[in-house]
């Protein structure tokens, strides 16, 4: 279903990206920002799941900064060259890329963004810093209580577990007292709940965040 192409953002560096078009008529555009693990056969999927849905639906491959072509699987070694990555790779610089593809995707409709892991925390920064976005929805970010005091441009639906080893329920309540505005949903499940290719997979919570998400973007993009 889908296609691969490039990103150039505003400062002259060029990333690939994986696009992929509804069958008939789109009902806006999706930005889907990738786990630490690259975009990789799960977040090609679930560009794929989104376009069924009648979005066109876009992951940029902000590792390609660092490491061009990354595609990381869920064992700890992977885990491990993924954190490492992305340490090497500025916010800021992955802004800069969501900017290129909002510019990409304009000629589409309204558009917005979805991320998971880091991604979350990209699309967190996104809502605050990027204008043309009509909503957001990041999924378990780990950065997002750091940047918890940013305004956001545009409506934001956050998803945490509850049983996240890496994002305590202390940073969920710092995000909910920072931005009594925005929607917190929290679901009895581990970090990664969404990805069905990891462990800590949880169907019934990836079904609910899902089903929220798409109701968001039915709202905010059409």
């Amino acid at each position: 279903m889908g296609t691969l192409l490039t990103l150039k953002a505003s400062d002259g560096v060029s990333i690939g990206a994986y696009r992929a078009d509804p069958a008939g008529k789109a009902r806006g555009a999706l930005i889907v920002c990738q786990e630490i693990f690259g975009v990789n056969p799960h977040i090609r999927s679930v560009c794929d799941r989104y376009a069924e849905a009648g979005y066109v639906a876009l992951a940029p491959a902000f590792f390609d900064r660092v490491e061009p072509n990354t595609q990381l699987g869920y064992t700890p070694d992977d885990i491990a060259r993924g954190r490492s990555i992305m340490q090497k790779l500025q916010l800021d610089n992955a802004i800069l890329d969501v900017k290129a593809a909002v510019a990409l995707l304009s000629s589409v409709g309204k558009i917005g963004i979805v991320g998971y892991c880091w991604g979350g925390t990209v699309a967190w920064a996104a809502a605050t810093r990027v204008d043309g976005l009509a909503c957001s929805a990041p999924y378990y970010g780990g950065g997002i209580a750091g940047l918890a005091a940013e305004k956001p441009r545009c409506p934001v639906e956050m998803h945490f577990g509850e049983t996240d080893h890496a994002i305590p329920m202390t940073d969920v309540d710092k995000v909910r007292a920072a931005q009594p505005g925005i929607t917190v949903c929290v679901y009895p499940a581990g970090h990664g709940f969404n990805c069905d290719e990891r462990g800590s997979y949880d169907a019934a919570s990836a079904k609910l965040a899902t089903e929220r998400t798409l109701a968001q973007l039915a709202r905010h993009v059409g």
